[in-house]
């Protein structure tokens, strides 16, 4: 049985304009229904969403990532946008890019991009 690594995935998405109530409120939902989900930051036409996977590989991590926000859609009532950007880390790449003084961590919860 292969052993599971814990990966940073970076997921962003893009479509249509929206209002900011309905992505907000389909992220907080999404964040429910992904226990894992750290965070998500949205625009009426994109939002970026932060989490941990589960997964034996990169590949494995990647197929769960591109699957995320359509198989999401209709129960959590995010957008019908698409992915347009994906990075994922092994767990310790993360956590050494987080203790560089320039890069600092992820905010936790839902909000607007700044």
């Amino acid at each position: 049985m292969e052993s599971s690594v814990f990966w940073h995935v970076t997921l962003t998405v893009a479509g249509p304009p929206v209002t900011l109530a309905q992505i907000h409120d389909g992220l907080e939902c999404l964040s429910y229904e992904h226990p894992f989900m750290l965070s998500g930051r949205y625009a009426v036409d994109h939002a970026e969403v932060h989490y941990w996977e589960e997964a034996p590989d990169v590949a494995t991590a990647t197929d769960l990532a591109l699957s995320l926000w359509p198989e999401h859609r209709a129960s959590a009532g995010l957008p019908r946008w698409h992915v347009v950007g994906l990075e994922i880390l092994e767990r310790a790449i993360y956590r050494s890019r987080c203790a560089e003084p320039h890069r600092p961590l992820v905010i936790d919860g839902v909000a607007p991009f700044a």
